[in-house]
């Protein structure tokens, strides 16, 4: 008499159920990574703002007028100015002042960062105004990296 071989109905759910488990821990961390990710576009931007934004002072010996086409502190190039992939960039003209200003990274509305917004100012102040849903507002003065509030 032959032996058959081959895989019970026991081995195979018990396979299923692994890589299920493995599917339900992973999926989320790497949800979490690309969102992490995509926040380097608002960080890298707003520190780039504020060297133009400094640029633009020594010139000018005011912020007001910043952040305007043809200026050493235009918004980031994207239709409209200032429209990243992730985030829109805007400096808003009632933070614009001779010795003030605040330039502000809004996540897009319809996206997992809708309802995040990061600022920067003239000394160097990192903020996170709001974050979206599920997450935690940082409690100290800079930018969010991740939904539980860390810095």
């Amino acid at each position: 008499m032959r032996r058959q071989s081959g895989f019970t109905l026991i081995e195979l759910m018990v396979t299923v159920a692994i890589i299920a488990i493995l599917a339900g821990i992973a999926v989320p961390s790497y949800t979490s990574y690309i969102v992490r990710g995509k926040l380097t576009e608002a960080h890298s931007n707003l520190l780039a703002m504020r060297t133009k934004m400094e640029l633009y002072f020594q010139d000018n010996r005011s912020y007001v007028g910043a952040c305007a086409p043809g200026t050493v502190a235009p918004l980031p190039p994207g239709t409209p100015p200032g429209t990243l992939k992730y985030f829109t960039i805007s400096c808003p003209p009632a933070n614009l002042t001779a010795t003030t200003y605040l330039v502000q990274a809004d996540g897009f509305a319809g996206t997992d960062l809708e309802g995040l917004t990061m600022t920067i100012d003239q000394a160097n102040v990192r903020r996170t105004v709001s974050v979206p849903a599920g997450w935690t507002l940082p409690g100290a003065n800079c930018w969010a990296t991740k939904k539980g509030g860390a810095c």
